[in-house]
């Protein structure tokens, strides 16, 4: 049965994740949170009873969130319901509570109020994230909870597809089968450098989903599970990045929730973050900007201050980015600041899927926030130099890199030199399976119809003027 919460636009009590342009969000109880329907508008124009029952699902459905998102927390601290309640029974001085209350809890059965603030102190975690989060599941709380943890609770996969199968049929696999892996996962990102996400979308995708089965189906010891976890996070979050590239943007989202939850069980809070970063940027790009916003500064909190330098500089820019796309100037550049802080402390702890982190690719950004918040005489200078020394064999990111070449020489009045930016943009963009650099190129070609009577920019606009209604 599916569970109709709210119409478009912005409803009362609506998650930051739940905020869609267009359609409506739908929930399955069997399914889990996080299921985005199209044209399930049928039953909406059923009456009071119907809108009764409406609301009485919306408030189960609230408490079942806040459930999932206690159990998380619980996971996450490395604890059973059983020793949980324990603890809080020690911690409280009273000795009644029992597993079987943390479940009711956990499944949405009950708001744990007045244990509220010793569960907070046994968890770790602020007893106002908590007490926000409770408010919002009672109905109390028009907005969304806050936290990084509460917004990272929502991103759990529609199902646990990660659950290992009861009766297991598969081998018994050790180190060298996550090491073979973890190989095949790296190929990937070489090969995401020199190719285009409709080139990788298969392969990326089968490989992965022989990751999971092997996963669920064979024996293995719990460091190795933990260790096959960790590679299905990182491979899911370079499928993602593939998918998005070839504009499956849904695809993208519903397999960054999938590296989440694996991420998540494997303890490694850097790839949780990496997962949700990258789900946040693809967000931001694709008209969900306040939503972006908010998955970004979590993915950063999830990750902690105590990451590797290499992946905060990553973090921060991805909240620059971020900032930018929301309009923010003064946030934007505050948080490229502290990315070139943090890389400047880089250390030798960085995860390989870090690897393409550098000082020159943190320019990029710069540049690109400087072009977003209309700065063309800083970015300019900052992409016309890194344009000279990047690798030609990337093709992609050199034709996305000029893509913000050409706006910056349009926002600074220089239309002549932009249209020849263009035009390497666009010819570039024809022979690629990249959503991205097509969706640059229209944007390139959008920008420089304000300068139609340029003659550069009119023989361009006569010769591609054509891409913008594709």
């Amino acid at each position: 049965m599916l569970t109709l919460l709210y119409s478009v636009g912005r409803a009362p009590g609506r998650s930051p994740l739940q905020q869609r342009r267009g359609g409506l969000f739908v929930s399955s109880h069997r399914s889990g949170p996080g299921f985005l329907e199209r044209g399930a508008s049928q039953g909406a124009r059923k009456g009071p009873e119907w809108e009764r029952r409406g609301g009485q699902r919306v408030a189960d459905e609230r408490r079942r969130q806040f459930g999932a998102y206690l159990a998380r927390l619980r996971r996450d601290a490395h604890k059973s319901q059983r020793q949980l309640a324990a603890l809080l029974c020690a911690v409280s001085g009273t000795p009644s509570l029992t597993r079987n209350e943390v479940s009711r809890w956990e499944r949405g059965e009950r708001i744990p109020e007045a244990w509220l603030p010793f569960i907070a102190e046994v968890l770790g975690v602020p007893v106002g994230e908590l007490e926000r989060a409770a408010a919002h599941a009672r109905g109390e709380s028009d907005g969304p909870p806050f936290g990084a943890a509460v917004i990272l609770s929502e991103l759990i996969p529609p199902r646990d597809l990660l659950a290992p199968l009861a009766t297991r049929a598969g081998r018994r696999i050790g180190s060298d089968d996550v090491a073979n892996l973890a190989a095949r996962v790296h190929g990937f990102r070489l090969a995401d450098d020199v190719l285009a996400g409709g080139d990788l979308m298969a392969p990326v995708f089968r490989e992965l989903n022989a990751a999971m089965r092997l996963y669920r189906e064979s024996t293995h010891t719990e460091a190795v599970g933990s260790a096959l976890l960790a590679q299905i996070g990182e491979l899911a979050q370079i499928a993602g990045w593939i998918a998005s590239d070839a504009g499956r943007h849904e695809k993208a989202e519903h397999v960054y929730r999938i590296g989440i939850e694996a991420a998540r069980q494997a303890g490694n809070g850097p790839l949780v973050a990496n997962l949700a970063g990258s789900l946040a940027y693809q967000l931001s790009n694709t008209g969900q900007e306040r939503v972006g916003l908010d998955l970004a500064r979590a993915a950063l909190a999830e990750a902690g201050p105590d990451a590797p330098s290499k992946t905060r500089a990553l973090f921060f820019d991805r909240v620059a980015w971020a900032h930018a796309r929301a309009g923010e100037a003064q946030p934007a550049m505050q948080a490229l600041g502290q990315a070139h802080d943090a890389l400047s402390k880089a250390d030798e702890d960085a995860p390989r899927w870090a690897y393409w982190v550098s000082t020159e690719e943190l320019e990029v950004m710069d540049a690109r926030v400087f072009t977003e918040l209309h700065r063309p005489l800083r970015a300019v200078p900052l992409l016309t130099d890194v344009l000279s020394r990047y690798d030609a064999t990337h093709a992609r990111e050199v034709a996305l890199y000029r893509s913000w070449l050409a706006v910056a020489l349009a926002n600074a009045n220089e239309p002549e030199q932009a249209a020849e930016e263009a035009r390497r943009v666009v010819s570039a963009s024809a022979d690629m399976a990249s959503d991205r650099t097509a969706s640059r190129a229209r944007v390139v070609l959008q920008r420089l119809r304000d300068f139609e009577e340029v003659p550069e920019v009119r023989d361009l606009l006569h010769d591609h003027g054509h891409v913008l209604s594709a």
